[in-house]
């Protein structure tokens, strides 16, 4: 008894894959409690002047009339001092393309985005963060495409932190999280395509433009949560295996000369039927029908022919 055969599976494409669904973010980005950082420092260093103007006024006193007075005025200065010391270390200077993520006690506080010299909180930690644009450049990877068939393949991927909070609290290094989910979402597409169709779906190598979309939404899917934005993605290597590579090279040949030949028969039949129906309106010689298939095939083997044809002059009829 024969058994039933098993409906073979259709291509899946990125989009019906499967793609992880990472979790939800615990923090976002919100602005720090801050103020313009100049006028805080003006402030301090008047501030320390007057502390000295207290101290150097409670020594001459402590000179002069020796008492609580001038021990006063002393300390009086030394706290003024210190307490301007500790109003400076709020001051914060961030450059153009960085950001700082501002923690109170292991709490998150805010992200400072605005450049220049600003001022928060001085018990805050400052932690900078880039939020230039960025490459990352995949190594050559070995995998196997749709087919079977093992390719290699290298992508470059332009990305940005868009998510200071997330990138610092969500993963524990962001850059390297990038380049791993990029490696992964690389190899994830180039399992679901193959380098070269024989058909009308989309292959790695005849549709470059739409897989390159495509790799770019699985990657930012996938690096959502840790506060990142891909800008762009492009392959910068895409070839056979070499164990594999002749191989292919001599089937994409073949293909060729088969479609080139394809394209020359097609033309000629064309002009055979041009000229067979010119002679005939133009009456310019009766064909019978054996003489009709002795030109079309003279015609055919000329015009299709990859040789220059031999002229043969015949000095007697077409039936001897």
């Amino acid at each position: 008894m024969s058994q039933p055969s098993t409906p073979q599976q259709p291509h899946r494409s990125v989009t019906d894959a499967a793609i992880p669904e990472m979790p939800a973010p615990r923090v976002q980005e919100r602005r720090a409690v801050g103020m313009p950082g100049l006028p805080f420092l003006l402030i301090a260093l008047l501030v320390v002047l007057g502390g000295a103007a207290l101290i150097a006024a409670g020594g001459a006193r402590a000179k002069d009339h020796p008492g609580a007075l001038a021990a006063v005025l002393i300390g009086l200065g030394v706290v003024v001092i210190v307490c301007a010391l500790i109003t400076l270390f709020g001051l914060t200077q961030v450059a153009p393309g960085q950001a700082r993520v501002c923690q109170l006690f292991g709490r998150y506080q805010g992200t400072i985005r605005q450049d220049g010299l600003r001022w928060v909180n001085p018990f805050t930690s400052r932690r900078r963060i880039s939020t230039r644009l960025r490459n990352h450049e995949t190594a050559v990877l070995k995998v196997n495409d749709a087919y079977g068939n093992p390719i290699e393949l290298a992508a470059v991927v332009v990305w940005q932190v868009a998510d200071t909070a997330q990138a610092v609290f969500e993963v524990d290094d962001y850059a390297r999280f990038v380049g791993i989910q990029t490696d992964t979402a690389v190899r994830h597409i180039a399992t679901n395509y193959p380098y070269d169709a024989h058909d009308d779906s989309l292959s790695l190598r005849g549709n470059s433009e739409d897989i390159t979309e495509r790799l770019s939404v699985e990657i930012a899917a996938r690096v959502r949560s840790a506060g990142v934005k891909i800008i762009e993605s492009r392959f910068t290597h895409l070839a056979y295996a070499p164990e594999i590579a002749s191989a292919m090279l001599q089937r994409q040949q073949a293909g060729a000369i088969v479609a080139a030949r394809q394209t020359i028969v097609d033309g000629a039949v064309g002009m055979v039927e041009s000229a067979l129906s010119r002679i005939a309106e133009q009456g310019i010689v009766e064909l019978d029908e054996e003489r009709k298939a002795s030109m079309v095939s003279n015609l055919l083997v000329v015009l299709c022919g990859d040789r220059a044809a031999q002229p043969v002059l015949n000095t007697g009829t077409l039936y001897q």
